[in-house]
């Protein structure tokens, strides 16, 4: 399999450059990608020091690496796009077409995609973080009044990563209740969450994967049995049909995918932006 290397580099924590450039790289199948981050590139010395890494990678290679860029000042822009890399920066792409058409210059100030800039944004963070936290796995019911979205379904569907990242990325305020044995026993939804069934939406997954996910955690047990699995599973989806529970099956998605399509599909406000 082809292999090249892959360079992050920002004036930040590199957070912005990564996400974008997976996002690019997942386009290409049959290549393995060796991926390095090189973050707070934010002085003339650091950026040289980057360009000498690249180099010796591309030497080393024998084929130049690819450059995923966010630096936002144009001398660090600069001094990077001099290496011997595949040079992509997407500040430059973008920022230049920006200014003419707003007629103003940018201010080419640094860590503002993620600094605290707003007291406001970051509090509302914390506190849907912090809910979704309290609210995990049905450990605190009483406050499902607050939520924007309850998430239903097994145990290892994705729930509680789901939630977390919700809350961290859009402010939302997501809790998670797991099914059990005893709830599908009597065939209804349980009664700590019926009251707010117009908040409920579900997630599923394939049987032979969630025992494969199970099997790393309990292996050997009754619990990440196939037969409990397939069973666990075709009693949530019937309970999902019955409550007319939108649901959305998580075998091939990832956690971002998952949360995008929740929120999507409840028509839910994003409080924050990412």
């Amino acid at each position: 399999m082809a292999r090249r290397t892959v360079f992050f580099v920002s004036d930040q924590t590199g957070v912005t450059a990564e996400t974008m450039g997976h996002s690019l790289l997942t386009q290409f199948d049959g290549l393995e990608f060796r991926q390095v981050t090189l973050p707070f590139i934010s002085s003339a010395d650091k950026a040289v020091e980057a360009v000498r890494k690249i180099n010796a990678t591309a030497l080393e290679d024998g084929i130049r690496p690819i450059v995923f860029s966010t630096l936002v000042k144009e001398e660090m822009r600069s001094l990077v796009k001099r290496s011997d890399g595949l040079f992509l920066d997407f500040f430059d792409s973008f920022l230049g077409p920006l200014e003419a058409e707003l007629k103003v210059k940018s201010s080419e100030r640094e860590g503002r995609a993620h600094g605290i800039a707003d007291q406001l944004v970051y509090s509302t963070r914390i506190e849907a973080t912090n809910f979704a936290l309290a609210a995990d796995d049905g450990s605190v019911t009483t406050d499902y009044q607050r939520a924007d979205v309850i998430l239903v379904g097994v145990s290892r569907s994705g729930k509680t990563p789901t939630c977390i990242y919700m809350a961290m990325q859009y402010g939302v305020f997501a809790a998670n209740y797991p099914f059990t044995e005893e709830d599908f026993e009597g065939k209804q939804l349980p009664a700590m969450v019926r009251p707010y069934t117009a908040k409920l939406f579900g997630l599923t997954i394939a049987p032979k994967r969630l025992q494969q996910i199970r099997t790393e955690r309990r292996p050997g047990s009754r619990y990440a049995s196939t037969a409990q699995c397939e069973y666990e599973v075709r009693c949530a989806e019937s309970l999902f049909h019955r409550y007319a529970i939108p649901y959305l099956d998580t075998t091939e998605c990832s956690i971002e995918e998952i949360a995008s399509r929740v929120i999507d599909r409840k028509g839910i406000e994003r409080r924050l932006r990412p």
